[in-house]
């Protein structure tokens, strides 16, 4: 038997762009990229490829998303010649409060355990987008995923790496509270061990669920056996789920924001996600020279410093739209981005929000030889999430509360049927009111530094997809710190610190953000480019 090891890559390797005509998509996960093409190559359009490779990814990369994630999607439909926003974002269980959290000692919410999970948005979602763009029966759509969870599937390199490190988050926590975190061990661990890279993986209460959600068209987890299975554990350990706020909560269509980025529009979903955070750096940068070389300290650090401006506002500012005082138009504006632009000399500043209102994954992407594209991104949060997994169901619960605010004047303050802060954002890349195509990049607080650097590759250096994906990154990460891949000239690491950055470079790569794109020419030929970071494939028609 051949001898490796599957974690060690000695030589740099090299991707090329891809292209096709019929369809084409993208994900982090190989399995995923061919359900979504399984599903185009028997007919579907790439809305229905978007929601199978949806229901595939919780299984085949739960340490970013699982059954109870949440989820965002921009959809251009070549039919209403429009872009939609999907809104698959959950709600607080009406029973949790910002007190309550204190009660139990904590400061700020954490991220174990029930005190951050919220009713999960995706599986409503899968189901509106299914409905209205859809060709295909649900059962149609999770067959794929069905299938791969009862006969088992490989895990890959990277989503082991994660693994790893979650088996040890949650056996700590299993220590203190079995009860809560016992039935996370018995579905993601042999017997209190990780699984290794190129173990296989059978799941079958996984594949269990999928049936009850494909004979329902999701209904069940929201009105059904699923939901009262979620609510029955909640209530039996500690949590704060009752039946109401399961029937009560429905994901939503929503009007998408953009800005013109140099002859571009570049588009988001509004808040409660903080695209906006990449699009209001976008407007700064739009109002200054970069260099013709994307490789100088000049480019790094005006990029860095937009990034910087636009974050501090946006963890100020967003939150549940509903109770948001700030206005999206403000907080875009051309005034503000003057103002905060007049901010950046050549040293690092240390940032503070501004006055907008005066005067942090699964990421895919998907399209079909008829014009329609899905830019689809759906989360945890922190890799499993909160480490609560639902007994006889798979269904791991995502722990985005944990970006809720426990300060009473915040707009993001935490109240029982309030959406949080999102850090998961899709991006949809348009020219003269036609679409170029889907673009993302997953990971946490990295998702809008990845999509200002994406956009910037694209329309200032003009570089192809997978060159985009390919170009060594910046993580701003608070204060003046920056992080720096190691494919960073030293120069520029050297140059940034000497204008006054706190340069660190990272050794791993994982956490600098894996992103996907498809753009669509003139003639209709679609081409792709896939993430250099981690297990990403593109399946191709």
């Amino acid at each position: 038997m051949v001898q490796f090891d599957p974690l060690k890559y000695s030589f740099a390797s090299h991707r090329n762009v891809v292209y096709a005509r019929k369809g084409m998509a993208c994900s982090t996960s190989p399995i995923a990229s061919q359900v979504g093409l399984e599903i185009l190559k028997a007919g579907g359009n790439a809305m229905d490829a978007a929601v199978a490779m949806a229901t595939t990814l919780p299984l085949v990369e739960p340490t970013g998303n699982g059954l109870g994630s949440d989820c965002f999607a921009l959809v251009w439909s070549a039919k209403d010649n429009k872009l939609f926003g999907l809104d698959g974002s959950g709600v607080a269980p009406m029973a949790l409060s910002a007190e309550k959290v204190k009660e139990a000692g904590y400061t700020s919410v954490p991220v174990n355990g029930w005190l951050p999970t919220m009713v999960p948005g995706a599986p409503s979602a899968w189901a509106l987008l299914r409905r209205r763009f859809g060709t295909k029966t649900m059962a149609e759509l999770m067959a794929p995923a069905i299938r791969y969870a009862r006969e088992g599937f490989c895990i890959p390199v990277n989503v082991y790496k994660q693994w790893k490190a979650e088996v040890a988050r949650f056996t700590a926590a299993a220590e203190k509270e079995p009860e809560v975190f016992g039935p996370w061990l018995k579905y993601f661990t042999k017997d209190g061990k990780t699984y290794e890279a190129g173990d296989t993986f059978y799941n079958p209460d996984f594949a269990a669920t999928l049936e009850s959600l494909a004979a329902s068209d999701c209904e069940s987890y929201y009105h059904g056996e699923i939901m009262k299975k979620i609510v029955e554990f909640s209530q039996k350990t500690g949590g704060f789920f009752a039946e109401s706020d399961f029937e009560n909560y429905q994901a939503q269509w929503v009007e998408p924001i953009s800005v013109n980025y140099k002859g571009y529009e570049v588009c988001e979903m509004p808040p409660n996600g903080h695209g906006i955070t990449a699009l209001m750096a976008l407007n700064m940068l739009k109002g200054m020279e970069l260099g013709d070389d994307r490789e100088n300290a000049d480019t790094y650090h005006k990029m860095i410093e937009t990034v910087k401006l636009a974050f501090v506002d946006t963890k100020k500012f967003v939150a549940d739209p509903r109770y948001m005082r700030t206005k999206v138009s403000d907080m875009l504006s051309d005034r503000y981005a003057d103002v905060r632009r007049a901010l950046i000399t050549d040293k690092a500043v240390y940032p503070e929000a501004g006055d907008p209102s005066c005067g942090g994954t699964v990421y895919f992407c998907v399209a079909d030889g008829a014009g329609n594209m899905v830019s689809f991104i759906q989360s945890n949060y922190n890799r499993f999430g909160s480490g609560i997994a639902v007994p006889g169901t798979a269904i791991t619960i995502q722990d985005r509360g944990a970006n809720f605010s426990l300060d009473p004047e915040s707009d993001n303050y935490l109240e029982g049927g309030k959406k949080a802060y999102h850090t998961i954002i899709p991006g949809f890349l348009c020219k003269d009111g036609k679409p170029v195509g889907p673009f993302g990049v997953m990971g946490g607080f990295m998702q809008p530094q990845g999509h200002v650097q994406v956009i910037v590759n694209t329309v200032d250096y003009h570089m192809n997809p997978q060159e985009c994906l390919d170009a060594p990154r910046f993580q701003w990460v608070g204060e003046k710190k920056v992080q720096l891949e190691r494919e960073v000239p030293a120069h520029i690491a050297q140059k940034l610190a000497d204008m006054g950055h706190q340069v660190e470079i990272v050794n791993s790569n994982l956490g600098m953000g894996r992103g996907e794109i498809i753009w669509r020419m003139d003639d209709g030929t679609l081409v792709g480019g896939t993430e250099p970071r981690a297990d990403g494939t593109i399946a191709a028609w």
